[in-house]
Order: structure tokens, then C-alpha cells, then sequence
């Protein structure tokens, strides 16, 4: 919006008329708007992806450790296998 001043000479001064018109900027909250919505897509698919990581690493550290778990029971039946043959002899 333009702001509007008018100056008036002396009143010894021969007559004349004098406007200033002072524009100031256009201020644009439309393009504040469009960067707001921007940063909310990157901080919510920011988030998305960080959870999705944070999920696949917990299911491969829960298969490792279910292979663990094999690993330590096929040791304990071959063990359990070598006694009883020993016992046996």
C-alpha cells in the first residue's frame, strides 16, 4: 500500500503542489505459505524414513539373533548326540 504525503510550500512561495508517493513492497505470504508446506513434506518424509530404517534394522537384528538361537541349539543336540554315543561305547 502506497502512503501518501503532500507537501505545502510557505505561504510566501508562489503556489504549488507537490506529492510524494512512497510504495513499499509488496510482502508475499503466499510464497511463506508454499515454503511452510515444503518443509513439512521434508520433515514428514524425513521422519517416514527414519522409521522405516529404525524397523528394518530391528527385524535383522531379531533374525540374527533367532539364527543365535539355532546355532546355540544344533550345538547343544550335537553335544547331547556325542555323550550318548560315548555312554553308550
Amino acid at each position: 500500500m502506497a502512503d501518501e504525503t503532500v507537501v505545502t510550500p510557505p505561504s510566501d512561495a508562489p503556489a504549488t503542489h507537490t506529492t510524494i508517493i512512497h510504495e513499499s513492497p509488496r510482502s508475499s505470504s503466499g510464497m511463506g505459505i508454499i515454503m511452510a508446506l515444503i518443509l513439512l513434506v521434508v520433515v514428514v518424509g524425513g521422519i517416514y524414513l527414519f522409521t522405516q530404517n529404525s524397523s528394518e534394522s530391528r527385524k535383522d537384528n531379531a533374525i540374527a539373533e533367532a539364527a543365535g538361537d539355532v546355532g546355540n541349539a544344533a550345538t547343544k543336540v550335537g553335544d547331547a548326540a556325542e555323550d550318548a554315543v560315548n555312554t553308550n561305547k
